[in-house]
């Protein structure tokens, strides 16, 4: 293979092992709970734990990356991610495995936070689409084989073994990662930013309170929960403050002044909010108004990853081809259509009615995703490569959390103004009806900000499109 070919098995090895990691614990959870003998409020920590860590991390692991050479960084990072699930599958308490997933979600923080700075660096841009449409691909691949390659080993070996696979894996990525990806720039230190201790404790702290706000609870709002998100309300504040005045920000707020950034973080924390809808909800329709069993269930869910999987790498071949910005516009208008067909066809068809338009969003998703991913990373300064794609990761992960609860909430909403008893199929149908008439109206908002900062009265108010250096945001 050419040595690009290996530079991007080795990335896409990487964001397999993150995703992964995400949804290959989900399926262990009632075993966790009897081999700990925890009830779920503290089993789900498992889960959380790994969530929080990347969700919190993720951009601040990319600025370092920028300062102390990405992949320097990216090793250490695959190293303490398989350390830790080495930690995970031999805890003896449950303290202690939810600690070590909380190691492995740092990890994974910085596999997922450096590969798209690695594609932008070490692929030609004329390619960019076509690999960030393969590093799609396989998050995609991650988080479908995740349940079922889950329950496999825990029915085959135990619940150690979701953790233990990642041993391998990780190894594998290590020396690939090690071997075949290029050497970090060796630059003068006297012009070299530094890291930005009080921004990235500010903004690790108010990501952590938004991210419990909206999964404390399981999408019931307490008094709690809504501290919390004050909290984070604060912490936004106070986050805008600090950087306004750090002479090396974490994230410097001149970047914002190109609409193109900006409008990429928006749609992307949008359309993901949408996907997370279908994988919350789903399972709810399917058993309670089609009245499909666990096992169907599970085979009608997987059709939406499979077919962003399938989609992932025609899609980054359709943007280096066609541009980011109308492959993104085709990829919006495939959700929305998608999004209005789940409102109606499933009451009249069925099981094809929900496949059919599930797998029209889920590739009009892997469409728009490698689109938005290349027109934010395009031309990028090379020092800031790192903590623009934490960002992207962050609005994406932000996606599946407000995702997760909102959305959730809109259904339970839905399905308790209907009837107050008992919640037969009907009453589901309509929650179902209701949740995606709002992820329908998401990406309508998502489409008006595509054409709004792409639009000749946009250029006409902010006409550079290109980032300034940290020198010029000071």
């Amino acid at each position: 293979m050419s040595p690009e070919r290996w530079v991007l098995a080795s990335l896409s090895l990487s964001m397999l092992l993150s995703s992964l990691g995400t949804s290959i614990a989900n399926v262990g959870l009632p075993t966790l709970a009897q081999a700990f003998s925890a009830p779920f409020q503290q089993v789900q920590w498992v889960v959380l734990a790994y969530l929080l860590a990347i969700t919190t991390l993720i951009v601040s692991v990319g600025r370092l990356g920028d300062l102390i050479g990405r992949r320097r960084l990216l090793l250490a990072g695959i190293l303490v991610f398989t350390m830790s699930s080495v930690l995970c599958g031999t805890a003896p308490t449950l303290g202690l495995l939810i600690a070590a997933r909380a190691a492995q979600g740092l990890g994974a923080a910085v596999m997922m936070a450096l590969t798209m700075a690695f594609v932008s660096a070490a692929v030609p841009k004329a390619r960019t689409g076509s690999a960030m449409g393969l590093l799609g691909t396989m998050s995609a691949v991650g988080t479908a084989l995740g349940p079922t390659l889950g329950g496999f080993l825990i029915a085959a070996f135990g619940w150690p073994a979701i953790f233990l696979v990642n041993l391998p894996l990780g190894a594998l990525a290590l020396v690939l990662a090690r071997r075949h990806l290029p050497a970090d720039c060796q630059s003068p230190t006297l012009d070299r930013a530094q890291f930005d201790p009080a921004g990235t404790l500010l903004l690790a702290l108010t990501l952590a309170a938004y991210a419990l706000a909206m999964t404390i609870g399981r999408g019931s709002f307490g008094p709690l929960n809504v501290a919390l998100l004050l909290v984070a309300v604060a912490g936004v504040g106070l986050f805008l403050r600090v950087e306004a005045t750090a002479t090396s920000p974490l994230v410097p707020l001149g970047m914002f002044r190109n609409p193109r950034l900006g409008a990429g973080f928006a749609m992307s924390a949008l359309v993901t909010t949408v996907v997370m809808a279908t994988l919350v909800v789903g399972p709810f329709y399917l058993s309670g108004a089609l009245a499909l069993d666990a096992a169907r269930v599970g085979i009608v869910m997987s059709c939406g990853p499979l077919a962003a999987a399938l989609t992932g790498v025609p899609a980054g071949r359709c943007v280096d081809r066609y541009g980011p910005h109308r492959s993104g516009i085709v990829g919006l208008v495939a959700m929305a259509a998608g999004a209005t067909a789940l409102i109606m066809l499933p009451t009249h068809i069925g099981v094809p009615g929900y496949v059919a338009p599930l797998v029209v969003v889920t590739a009009g998703y892997a469409l728009f995703q490698a689109a938005n991913n290349t027109a934010v990373m395009a031309d990028i300064q090379p020092d800031q490569r790192g903590v623009i794609s934490g960002l992207l990761n962050l609005s994406r992960n932000l996606g599946l959390i407000t995702g997760a609860s909102v959305m959730g909430a809109v259904f339970a909403l839905g399905v308790a103004s209907t009837h107050s008893v008992m919640a037969g199929p009907a009453t589901v149908a309509v929650g179902m009806r209701i949740t995606f008439t709002v992820a329908a109206a998401l990406i309508c908002v998502a489409l008006a900000i595509a054409w709004v900062s792409h639009s000749p009265f946009r250029r006409a108010l902010w006409p550079s499109p290109k980032l300034v250096k940290h020198s010029d945001m000071e």
